[in-house]
C-alpha cells in the first residue's frame, strides 16, 4: 500500500509559530505590566491611610469639639472617602480602654483620673504624603485654637516614600528593559518568518509588482497576527489574574478594571505595531536584496 506523505510548501510561511511567540511575549511583558499596577496602587493604598493625632486641649466643650471637627475636615490635605473627610473623633475613654486591654493594668484605679486627652484622627491625602508637606501640615494644624500637640510617626512616613520610589524606579527600570527585549524578540521572529518567503518577494518583483502591492498582503498578515496575538495574550493574562484573584482574596482590593482593560488595549496596540513595522522592514530588506544575499 502506498503511503502519502505530506510535502511542505516551498516558502511556507510559519503562521502559527509567529502568533504563539508574539503572544508569549505580549503576555510576559502584560505580566510585568499588571505588578507594575498592582504596585501602584498598593502605594496608594498604603498612602490613604497614613494618619496624624492631633490631641486637643482639656475641658474643651461640645460646640468647640464640633468647631475643631468643621475646621480640620476644611483641609486641603484631608483626605476623602467619596463625600466624607476622613476625620474621626477619638476620645480619652477609649484610648483608656484600649490602653488597659493591651497592658491588662487599670491605671485608672491608682490615678484616680483619666491623664489622656481627646483627639481626633485624621487621614492625609496622598498627594501630601511627603516629609516637607508633613511638617508644614504639622505647624499648621499646632496652630489652631484647642491644638495641644500633633504627632506621626515621621520615620514610618519617610521610610515608606523612601521604599516605594526605590521599589518604583526599579520596575520601571525592568520594565524599560522587558520591553526592548520583547521589541527585538518580536522583531527576529517576524523577520525569520518572512526569511522563508524571500523568493517569493523576488519573483513577485521579477514580474513587475510593485512595492505597494508586494508589500500589502505582508503588512495586512503583521497587522492581523498582532492583533490575535494581543487579543490572546491579554485573554491569558486575565484568566491568570482571575485565578490569583480566586488565590489570594485579598488581592480584589487591589484590582482596577479600568486600568486592566487600557493594559490589554495596549498589548494590542504593542503587537500590531511591532508586528507591522518589522514586517515593513523585512520586505523592504528583502526587495533591495541582491540574489547573492538571498541564497
Amino acid at each position: 500500500m502506498k503511503k502519502h506523505t505530506r510535502k511542505k510548501k516551498l516558502g511556507r510561511y510559519p503562521q502559527l509559530m509567529v502568533i504563539f511567540s508574539t503572544t508569549l511575549a505580549l503576555f510576559v511583558i502584560g505580566l510585568f505590566g499588571m505588578l507594575l499596577l498592582h504596585a501602584a496602587k498598593l502605594s496608594d493604598k498604603v498612602k490613604e491611610n497614613l494618619e496624624m493625632q492631633v490631641y486637643l486641649n482639656r475641658d474643651l466643650t461640645e460646640m468647640q469639639l464640633v468647631r475643631l471637627q468643621k475646621t480640620f475636615a476644611l483641609k486641603e490635605y484631608i483626605a476623602y472617602k467619596g463625600s466624607e473627610p476622613q476625620v474621626r473623633f477619638y476620645s480619652k475613654d477609649e484610648g483608656a480602654k484600649e490602653f488597659i486591654k493591651g497592658t491588662g493594668e487599670d491605671f485608672l484605679q491608682f490615678l484616680g483620673e483619666n491623664p489622656l486627652r481627646d483627639a481626633y484622627i485624621l487621614r492625609i491625602n496622598p498627594e501630601y504624603a511627603e516629609a516637607a508637606n508633613l511638617k508644614k501640615i504639622k505647624t499648621d494644624l499646632e496652630s489652631i485654637d484647642g491644638v495641644f500637640e500633633v504627632q506621626y510617626v515621621e520615620n514610618l512616613f519617610n521610610s515608606i516614600n523612601q521604599n516605594l520610589r526605590k521599589i518604583s524606579l526599579i520596575l520601571l527600570s525592568f520594565a524599560a528593559i522587558l520591553t526592548l527585549v520583547v521589541v527585538v524578540l518580536i522583531n527576529n521572529t517576524i523577520k525569520l518568518a518572512l526569511y522563508s518567503q524571500r523568493f517569493l518577494i523576488r519573483s513577485m518583483q521579477l514580474v513587475g509588482a510593485t512595492a505597494y502591492f508586494i508589500q500589502r498582503p505582508f503588512l495586512n498578515r503583521a497587522t492581523m497576527q498582532g492583533v490575535i496575538s494581543g487579543l490572546l495574550a491579554s485573554i491569558l493574562l486575565y484568566m491568570l489574574l482571575q485565578y490569583a484573584y480566586y488565590e489570594f482574596p485579598d488581592l480584589l482590593l487591589l484590582r482596577d478594571e479600568k486600568q486592566l482593560a487600557l493594559l490589554m488595549g495596549f498589548l494590542m496596540v504593542l503587537g500590531t505595531i511591532i508586528g507591522f513595522l518589522s514586517s515593513y522592514r523585512a520586505v523592504k530588506k528583502y526587495m533591495r536584496a541582491s540574489l547573492d544575499e538571498l541564497y
